[in-house]
This record gives structure tokens, sequence and C-alpha cells, in this order.
């Protein structure tokens, strides 16, 4: 219940910041939401692009660059993260699909990945990073986001049973890749 309440307050505050944006062209609403969401991409760009964080720098800025542009056509079925989110993964994919970078002067974000320094963690980083972009992009998405298939469908274009059948797929391979047996509940 407070989780639900904390992200109504958050969509809320989302709306009103681009609205702002949208009606003046305010730096200050665009730096609040850029500073808001960009964590998150970043964290889930790193990620995706296994760790390459000049890929991940690309893919984040390209997801921002569209997003401004796309804007005024958000219609606010989801929520901003949500949107951006599937932005930023067709970026990615864009990227993954061409021989070409984008060129774009990014400076510096002020943000890094947040990566656990626990004990297995470097295993699980490069086990994740060996999977296919399919079975890694909705192992992401579903284990660490939270996404439900039928949305990790809507962001990827694939259909909900086409998501499952890549979690449980990405799930056995890291299983067999760190090593871990496990036994079927029955």
């Amino acid at each position: 219940m407070f989780r639900d309440a904390a992200v109504e307050s958050d969509q809320a505050g989302d709306r009103e910041l681009v609205e702002r944006f949208l009606a003046t062209r305010e730096e200050a609403a665009f730096r609040v939401l850029y500073r808001d969401h960009t964590p998150y991409l970043w964290a889930l760009a790193v990620r995706l692009c296994r760790d390459t964080n000049a890929e991940a720098e690309e893919v984040v800025q390209e997801a921002w660059v569209r997003g401004i542009r796309l804007l005024p056509r958000f219609a606010w079925g989801s929520a901003l993260r949500t949107w951006l989110a599937g932005i930023l993964i067709n970026c990615w994919r864009e990227l993954r699909r061409s021989s070409r970078h984008w060129t774009v002067d990014m400076g510096t974000l002020d943000v890094e990945p947040k990566i656990d320094p626990g004990e297995g963690s470097v295993d699980l980083e490069r086990a994740l990073a060996a999977l296919s972009d399919e079975h890694r992009s909705v192992l992401l998405l579903y284990d660490r986001e939270g996404y439900s298939h039928e949305e990790i469908g809507a962001l990827l274009g694939i259909p909900a049973g086409t998501s499952k059948s890549r979690l449980f797929n990405a799930r056995r391979t890291l299983r067999e890749r760190l090593g871990v047996s496990y036994e079927r509940e029955r």
C-alpha cells in the first residue's frame, strides 16, 4: 500500500515536471527529471551493455534525446520511468544491430553503476554479461526491475510467452555458469 502511494506521488511529480518543461522548456524542470530517472536508466544500460560504460553512456544519452523529442506524445499509459526504459531498450537494441555507434558528446554522467561488492558478485556480473542479449534483457527486467511478462513483452516487442521462455532459459544458463545445482519443487 505504501509503495503504491509512493509510486502515485512520483508519477504526479513527474507529470507536473513534464507539463512545466513542455510549456516553458524550463531547464530546471528537465534537470529534476534527468536527476530522478538517470540512475535507474544508467544501471539498466550498464547491465544491458555488459558493463561497457561507453556503450551505456551512448544508450542513456540517446534515450534522453529521443525521450525529450517524443515527450509531447507521451500519453501517461505507464509511469514515465517505464516509458523511458522502453526507449532505452530500443536504443540499446538499435546500437547492438548497427555496426556504428551514435556520435554524441556525452561529457560525464554524475551517476555510477551500482554493483554490490559482496562475495560472488563478480562471478554473477560476468555470468550475466555472458548471456545473450535476449536472455539478459528479460532476466534483468523481470528479476531486477520487477516488470511483469506482459510489460516486458510490450517493452521488447515480444509475446509474454516468449518472455517467460527466455527467463527460464536465462536462469538455467546462469545456474550452469555459476555451478549452482537445484532440485525442482514437486
